[in-house]
C-alpha cells in the first residue's frame, strides 16, 4: 500500500527555520519529479517547490531564496528546508508527485509561524 508520510512541522517564530521530511512507503519515486505543496486556511493547495528526478529545482516566487528542496532517493525521501519563515508561510505542507498520476495524499504537516 502506497503511503506518504510528512513530518517536521511545528510552531516557529518569524525568521526561524524548519526542515520538513517526506517519505514514500510502498512505492519507488526515483524517476518521478516531486513537489512540496501547502494549503493555508481557506486557500487551495498550491505547489511551492519542485525537484526533478535529476535534481533540478524550481520555486514559487513567494519562497524563492528562503526554501530549499532536495531528495534522497535511497531513502525514498524528499526534504524542504525552510528559512526566514514568515507568518504567510503558515499552512499544512504536503509532498507528492509534481505530475499526474498523484500518489495518495498524506496527512501533511502543520507549520505555524507566529510570535
Amino acid at each position: 500500500q502506497v503511503q506518504i508520510v510528512e513530518s517536521g512541522g511545528g510552531l516557529v517564530q518569524p525568521g526561524g527555520s524548519l526542515r520538513l521530511s517526506c517519505t514514500a512507503r510502498g512505492t519507488i519515486f526515483t524517476g518521478s519529479s516531486m513537489a512540496w505543496y501547502r494549503q493555508a486556511p481557506g486557500n487551495a493547495r498550491e505547489p511551492v517547490a519542485t525537484i526533478s528526478s535529476g535534481g533540478t529545482t524550481n520555486y514559487t516566487d513567494a519562497v524563492k531564496g528562503r526554501y530549499t528542496i532536495y531528495r534522497d532517493n535511497a531513502k525514498r525521501s524528499v526534504y524542504l528546508q525552510m528559512n526566514s519563515l514568515k507568518p504567510d508561510d503558515t499552512a499544512v505542507y504536503y509532498c507528492n508527485r509534481q505530475h499526474f498520476p498523484k500518489l495518495p495524499w498524506g496527512q501533511g504537516t502543520q507549520v505555524i509561524v507566529s510570535s
